[in-house]
């Protein structure tokens, strides 16, 4: 034990038979871990010699803002500023960090030490002074630590700053591009004395690539168009607004649905720029004798349902705008009698999927329509989609859905 407090630089000048006088007079306290030697603001009583273990200096011990400021081993001591400074509290907490073993020194034995030894005060000042420099030392590069972890914190609060921005900038483009885009789309379909129409459309993301346009070609006969274009998202919707343009452009010079269809196949590949293709529906419908003359590029065959039920209309290939230059359309003529209707819709109907991943299929989509016998266009729209809907249950939409329908009255 002498050794021990030899070691110790305040008392490196003591005489040898003044460390053993002082060794014998010393208390032993043992300390288990995590027991706790005092609390900051405690006053200070005694000073403490650490003969074994490990002592953790602490702010807020317990809390959940506990702060670790150091760890002293063998050899060590603490205490005496809490002796020698006016109003002798504690300046933090001192726990076990292991089983320790303290000599222990009252104020009353700190005191008269120094009174026999006044030399002792100047080595506590040297000692003092050079624990302040190590302290010194030690906030400088906590502070520095602090700083560069502030300067991270703040480049990241600035890029994240910038990243919310661009969002909120994308957001706004987004949204004006969806009123672009249903500004295409009819706010209005036609009427007629002998039949109706309806549409519905539902993006999977606030922009899709389905459109559908129903409109009058001439005299007594109107046009019904239906597309998807392959992908989502922005670039299919303004590959979507081309299309759709092209086909009501040559419309208007073009007598047959099938013609048109090629025309504007013609355009969108003529130039060999296009990374994306589009299927289609456009038929013409003649109001007076109630034939619907279609081409079909690629698109999902129409649902007739009359009174002897559903059934899915005869069909061959048909290839997608905008691969290929020559392309073969499917093209075919089907009569609305009274009471009949024809419903065109896009895959995005049939390959939604419920909760367990189990698509809707062209079966529900057909047993749903046979229901639906006798409706207005529109009502049936709006069934199909909320049947669609609530067997989706609110999981993700994998597609744009869009439903357009004929009914002869």
């Amino acid at each position: 034990m002498t050794n021990l407090l030899a070691r110790i630089p305040l008392f490196a000048d003591l005489p040898e038979a003044e460390l053993d006088q002082l060794i014998a007079m010393l208390k032993v306290v043992e300390l288990k871990p995590r027991d706790v030697l005092f609390r900051e603001g405690d006053v200070g009583e005694h000073f403490y010699v650490i003969a074994d273990g490990e002592l953790e200096i602490l702010r807020a011990a317990g809390q959940p803002e506990e702060l670790l400021l150091n760890v002293i081993g063998e050899g060590q001591y603490l205490g005496e500023m809490s002796l020698i400074m006016p109003g002798g509290q504690r300046t933090a907490d001192v726990r076990a960090r292991t089983t320790v073993t303290l000599l222990v020194m009252s104020r009353a034995e700190f005191d008269d030490l120094l009174r026999r030894f006044p030399l002792l005060a100047y080595s506590m000042v040297r000692v003092s002074s050079e624990r302040l420099d190590n302290t010194n030392t030690s906030t400088f590069r906590d502070l520095t630590e602090k700083n560069r972890q502030l300067q991270k914190a703040y480049d990241e609060l600035k890029a994240a700053q910038e990243q919310l921005i661009e969002k909120e900038r994308l957001e706004r483009e987004l949204q004006v591009a969806a009123e672009i885009q249903v500004s295409i789309l009819p706010d209005v379909l036609p009427t007629h004395p002998n039949y109706d129409f309806g549409a519905r459309i539902d993006p999977a993301r606030q922009v899709g690539g389905d459109f559908y346009d129903v409109f009058p070609v001439g005299e007594n006969k109107i046009g019904v168009l239906i597309g998807d274009v392959a992908d989502k998202g922005v670039p299919s919707a303004i590959f979507m607004a081309r299309i759709h343009a092209l086909i009501m452009a040559e419309s208007d010079a073009l007598p047959t649905a099938a013609l048109v269809l090629r025309k504007v196949n013609e355009h969108v590949t003529r130039l060999e720029k296009v990374t994306q293709f589009v299927t289609a529906l456009y038929g013409i419908l003649d109001c007076a004798t109630g034939d619907f003359d279609y081409a079909r590029a690629g698109h999902e065959p129409p649902l007739l349902l009359t009174a002897d039920g559903v059934q899915r209309l005869p069909h061959g290939p048909g290839m997608a705008l905008g691969i290929w230059e020559d392309i073969t359309l499917d093209v075919g003529r089907v009569r609305l009698t009274p009471g009949a209707s024809l419903l065109l819709f896009t895959d995005g109907m049939t390959d939604c999927r419920d909760p367990q991943g189990e698509a809707f299929g062209l079966e529900r989509i057909e047993e749903s329509f046979l229901a639906l016998r006798g409706l207005p266009s529109q009502e049936v729209c709006d069934r199909l989609l909320k049947t669609l809907l609530d067997y989706q249950h609110g999981s993700n939409q994998d597609d744009d859905v869009t439903l357009v329908a004929i009914h002869a009255k």
